[in-house]
C-alpha cells in the first residue's frame, strides 16, 4: 500500500510540475488518460488517483465530454480566486489594468525575437479561436497571449501576482467574451507595439480597451 501511495504522490507532483512550468496553461486540457499513463509510467489507476487529487485541490476540472481542463497553476492561487469569488468585475479589471499595463511596458522594453515570435503566434491563435466561435478556446487563447505578455516582461513578481489571480481573470476573460465586448483583433494593436518596443504605446493600448471595459461596468 505505501508503493502505491508513493507512485500516486509522485504521479501528482509530476502533474503539478506541468501545471506549474506553465507546459500546460491554465484553460488548457491536458492530455488524455492513455497519454499520461505514458508520460509518467504508471498505471490507469494512478493516473486516474493523481488527476483526482488535484481537481479536488482545484487545479483541475472534469468536463463531461470535453477533456480535463487546467483551472489554476497553484494551490495559493486556488485560495485567493476563493477569496476574491464575489469581486465585482470592473474591480477585477481595475487590478488587471494596474498589472497588465506595467506587464505591456516591460514587455516592450524587454522582449526578444523569440519573445515576438511566441506573442504573434498566440495572437494569430486567438484571432483563430475567437473565429472558430468555441468560447473555452477563445478564453484559453485570450488568457494564453496575456499570460505570455507577463512573462516576457521579465519581472517574477508581477508574474506570481498574476498568476496568483488567474482564475479571477480567466473569469474576466470569460465574463467579457459572452458579452460580446471583446473582437478578433481587440489585443493586435498591443501586440503590435510590443513586437515594435514602444512601451508607451504598448501601455496606452492596454490602458484603453481595459479602461473602456471599466466605462462598461
Amino acid at each position: 500500500m505505501a508503493r502505491r501511495t508513493g507512485l500516486i504522490d509522485t504521479a501528482v507532483e509530476a502533474l503539478r510540475s506541468r501545471i506549474g512550468s506553465g507546459e500546460w496553461p491554465v484553460g488548457t486540457r491536458i492530455p488524455p488518460e492513455p497519454s499520461l499513463v505514458e508520460l509518467l509510467g504508471v498505471g490507469r489507476n494512478t493516473v486516474r488517483e493523481a488527476v483526482q487529487s488535484l481537481v479536488h485541490a482545484g487545479l483541475l476540472e472534469r468536463r463531461q465530454g470535453s477533456g480535463t481542463y487546467v483551472l489554476s497553476s497553484s494551490e495559493f492561487a486556488v485560495t485567493m480566486g476563493r477569496q476574491i469569488a464575489d469581486a465585482r468585475q470592473r474591480d477585477v479589471v481595475s487590478v488587471r489594468r494596474a498589472l497588465e499595463m506595467e506587464a505591456a511596458r516591460l514587455a516592450a522594453r524587454r522582449r526578444t525575437a523569440d519573445d515576438a515570435s511566441d506573442l504573434l503566434a498566440k495572437r494569430d491563435a486567438r484571432a483563430a479561436a475567437y473565429e472558430g466561435g468555441d468560447l473555452d478556446e477563445m478564453v484559453a487563447s485570450d488568457l494564453a497571449l496575456h499570460r505570455a505578455i507577463v512573462r516576457t516582461a521579465g519581472n517574477p513578481v508581477l508574474r506570481s501576482l498574476y498568476d496568483n489571480l488567474i482564475e479571477a481573470i480567466g473569469d474576466n476573460i470569460r465574463f467579457n467574451f459572452v458579452t460580446d465586448v471583446h473582437a478578433a483583433d481587440a489585443h493586435d494593436s498591443l501586440i503590435e507595439a510590443i513586437v515594435a518596443g514602444d512601451p508607451e504605446r504598448a501601455a496606452a493600448e492596454t490602458s484603453g480597451y481595459l479602461s473602456g471595459l471599466l466605462e462598461d461596468g
